[in-house]
C-alpha cells in the first residue's frame, strides 16, 4: 500500500506568483483591447486558464482567446525572475516527506510554468508526483486534476488531503471527496475559503507548518 499523500497546489500556495499572474493577464487583455481591472483578474486566478479567458473576454472569438493565452505566457515569463517561495514552503514540503507522506504537486500550470515553479521551490528531492495542464482538458474547479494526482500517488481520497489558496482548489478537492486546508497567501479571504469548503485555514505555508500537528496531515501519518 502506498503512503498517504498531501496534494499541494503550487501557484499562490507554495510560490508567491498570484499577483504576477494578475499583471501578466492584465497586460494580455490590454494587448487585445479588452482592458480588465486587476481586482477582476485576481478573482479568477487559480481557475482553469481557458475558463478565465472565456469568462473575462465574454466568449471572444477563438483567435482572440488564443492571443490572450499566448500573451499571458509571454508577460509571465518576463517577470518570472521575481518568483519566490512563500515563507516556509520548502520547509513544509520537507517536513511532510520526513513524516513518511507523499508530496504531490497537484498543479494545473502548463509544463513550462511548472518547470519554473519547481526550480524556484528547489525541492525535487522530496516531490513524489506532479500534474500539469496537459493531464486534463479542464482544470480547477473541475476535480479532474485532483483525481489524476490521487491516481499517480496510488491513494484514495481517504488517504489524502489537499492544500490550496483559492476557492477553486477547495471546490475541486470537495468534488473529488477529500478535505482541503486553506492558505491566505493567494489573497483570498478566510471567509470565502471557508465557504468553499476549506478548513482549517492558515496564513501561509509557515503558519501551516507551525500548526501541522493539529491538522489532517499529521493524522495521515497513522495510516501509513
Amino acid at each position: 500500500m502506498n503512503s498517504p499523500a498531501v496534494l499541494f497546489d503550487v501557484d499562490g500556495t507554495l510560490v508567491d506568483s498570484t499577483y504576477l499572474h494578475v499583471y501578466a493577464w492584465q497586460c494580455a487583455f490590454d494587448d487585445v483591447g479588452v482592458p480588465i481591472s486587476a481586482w477582476q483578474l485576481h478573482r479568477c486566478i487559480g481557475m482553469d486558464g481557458s475558463m478565465l479567458v472565456r469568462t473575462l473576454s465574454h466568449d471572444a472569438p477563438s483567435e482572440v482567446q488564443d492571443r490572450l493565452s499566448d500573451a499571458h505566457g509571454h508577460y509571465y515569463r518576463e517577470v518570472s525572475s521575481r518568483l519566490a517561495p512563500l515563507p516556509g514552503a520548502r520547509e513544509l514540503l520537507h517536513r511532510v516527506a520526513d513524516l513518511g507522506l507523499q508530496v504531490v504537486l497537484a498543479s494545473s500550470a502548463p509544463d513550462d510554468e511548472l518547470d519554473t515553479l519547481r526550480k524556484v521551490l528547489s525541492c525535487d528531492d522530496v516531490i513524489a508526483e506532479t500534474t500539469s495542464s496537459r493531464d486534463v482538458d479542464t482544470a480547477k474547479p473541475d476535480p479532474g486534476i485532483v483525481q489524476v494526482a490521487l491516481d499517480r500517488a496510488g491513494v484514495t481520497a481517504e488517504q489524502a488531503v489537499f492544500v490550496g489558496d483559492a476557492v477553486w482548489d477547495a471546490q475541486a478537492a470537495a468534488s473529488a471527496g477529500l478535505p482541503c486546508i486553506g492558505l491566505l497567501s493567494g489573497g483570498i479571504s478566510a471567509a470565502e475559503l471557508a465557504a468553499a469548503g476549506a478548513a482549517p485555514i492558515f496564513a501561509d505555508p509557515q503558519d501551516l507548518l507551525d500548526h501541522l500537528d493539529s491538522t489532517r496531515i499529521a493524522a495521515l501519518t497513522t495510516r501509513r
